[in-house]
């Protein structure tokens, strides 16, 4: 419990990385193994990261993120992409594949969660998209406390022009190209250069509430 409330201590927004320093494979692998095997809604996975390390995809992406300097200066910039509300209709590849790995090969199991699911979507209808974009924020938290475990630190950002971002992704990469997922989230990992601010959070009493 210490070194995980020390992870929890030790991360914060790192606006300026140290540009000199590099992530290793391992460690960039260990935190995006933390986004793979985080809980989702139904189980369905709805994510995608893209690791982008090549600097001149990171200066283009600079101006499209309110040149935010954590887009160049950072060693790792994770782009998180959620899968889009067609992706989930009844009878969709992806949809029943997910599921079929649920059944274990029991038709009738298989049934009663596709049947379930259809009812839960019909819940959210439209908002289908936000529903996966939120199982996102779930996997992008794990990679940053990962992160923070081994002594890696990141900055989550939200700040960017949607529509030049997507222009970049869809020349850059397939698995955008393809049109199945929507921007979600970006994150950025590297080692800072300047000591971290005081953490600020409101106390405990004043954020709970027990029912006992």
């Amino acid at each position: 419990m210490n070194k995980f409330t020390e992870a929890m201590d030790f991360r914060h927004a790192c606006k300026l990385f140290d540009d000199k320093r590099t992530v290793s494979d391992d460690a960039m692998h260990f935190i995006l193994e933390a986004g793979r095997k985080s809980p989702s809604s139904f189980g369905l996975e709805p994510w995608h990261f893209v690791v982008i390390t090549n600097p001149k995809i990171k200066e283009l992406l600079r101006p499209a993120c309110w040149d935010q300097p954590q887009i160049t200066t950072a060693s790792h910039v994770v782009v998180l992409l959620a899968r889009k509300a067609a992706t989930f209709k009844k009878g969709s590849p992806y949809l029943t594949e997910s599921f079929e790995r649920k059944a274990h090969g029991n038709t009738k199991k298989l049934q009663t969660i596709l049947n379930l699911f259809n009812d839960f979507s019909l819940i959210w209808g439209s908002r289908l998209d936000d529903w996966a974009r939120m199982q996102v924020y779930i996997a992008s938290a794990n990679m940053m406390t990962a992160a923070a475990y081994i002594g890696i630190d990141s900055c989550p950002i939200e700040g960017f022009d949607v529509a030049k971002v997507e222009a970049i992704l869809k020349s850059h990469t397939n698995s955008y190209a393809r049109g199945e997922f929507n921007l979600a989230y970006i994150l950025t990992f590297g080692y800072r250069t300047k000591p971290q601010s005081k953490q600020l959070r409101k106390k405990l009493s004043e954020i709970v509430e027990f029912i006992r």
